[in-house]
């Protein structure tokens, strides 16, 4: 696990800003899986992440394979169906001119820079583990923020004293039950939208072992944002949600930089499932989002 983390900060390591711009190429390879080639000059090569694409280039995507790709402007592409591509009519399918898109794909690319990740690898992260072995991963380190954008909430646990069947109970602020779900996944999708939350300001969640309820999380917070932090936010992603309006893993990849940007971990986790689910046999969404949650503290390194 280590030797990845390392290698998809190596895949990170340069900034969004000016790449493109100043290297006169028109966009970077951050994502592949399968046989895909670029032909560059007249001579075909293999796809590899952290390649650049000129506009004269012309790129071949195989049978089930993907890649993702960085405009130089910051606005990501996703190549997933067969063909071959000329550069030059992808970068005209990119609208617009620059983009303040450009400053969360800085960001996002920027916190998995190989620094980072060798300081991650080198103290073991912030050990979250508890006796009673269910780890849930939201925030819950003092100062760590817990309030919600967004109504949905992916809420995912891990175990290793038991398998499940899991209880996930719901209190308010009094400690008065809200709900109770039975599970046997590792995760649920929460929805504050729904009447039993609806009126509340935060919830309080806890996991527990259905045979074994001393098999327990601690309880975490989340926490509905206030109309005036909605309103902050909603703005600042009004200046990029035309940039990402299609529905694909890249433009959730994205989604997560400018929420963790913003310090809304909790938004962040639903962005990055969302990539995952969008692109379930891309590795890369899942070693990025592994590595996100290694670099909020809510998961330890794996030695």
């Amino acid at each position: 696990m280590k030797i990845r983390l390392i290698a998809i900060a190596a895949m990170f390591c340069f900034a969004c800003t000016a790449y493109g711009q100043a290297n006169g190429y028109a966009f970077k390879i951050v994502a592949s899986k399968g046989v895909s080639e670029i032909k560059t000059g007249g001579a075909w090569q293999p796809v590899k992440t952290g390649a650049v694409l000129k506009s004269s280039d012309e790129i071949k995507v195989g049978e089930n394979a993907y890649v993702g790709l960085f405009h130089n402007s910051g606005k990501p592409k996703e190549l997933n169906k067969p063909g071959t591509y000329l550069v030059a009519q992808l970068e005209k399918e990119i609208a617009g001119g620059p983009s303040v898109l450009n400053k969360y794909a800085d960001f996002i690319l920027s916190s998995n820079s190989s620094e980072k990740v060798n300081k991650l690898s080198a103290t073991g992260a912030v050990h979250r583990g508890t006796k009673e072995d269910i780890n849930v991963l939201l925030p819950s380190s003092p100062g760590m923020n817990t309030a919600v954008y967004n109504s949905l909430v992916v809420i995912r646990w891990e175990s290793q004293k038991t398998k499940g069947p899991f209880v996930v109970n719901i209190t308010n602020i009094f400690g008065d039950p809200i709900a109770r779900m039975e599970t046997t996944s590792n995760s649920i999708v929460l929805d504050l939208n729904d009447k039993q939350f609806a009126d509340l300001g935060s919830v309080f969640v806890e996991i527990s072992d259905k045979a074994n309820p001393k098999i327990a999380s601690p309880q975490y917070t989340i926490k509905r944002m206030t109309a005036t932090e909605q309103e902050q936010i909603k703005k600042a992603w009004n200046e990029i949600a035309a940039d990402l309006a299609e529905t694909n893993a890249m433009n959730k990849f994205l989604t997560a930089g400018f929420y963790e940007n913003k310090n809304l971990i909790i938004d962040a986790i639903a962005a990055y499932e969302e990539a995952i689910r969008l692109a379930p046999d891309v590795d890369f969404f899942k070693e990025a989002y592994n590595n996100f949650l290694i670099r909020t503290g809510l998961k330890n390194v794996q030695q």
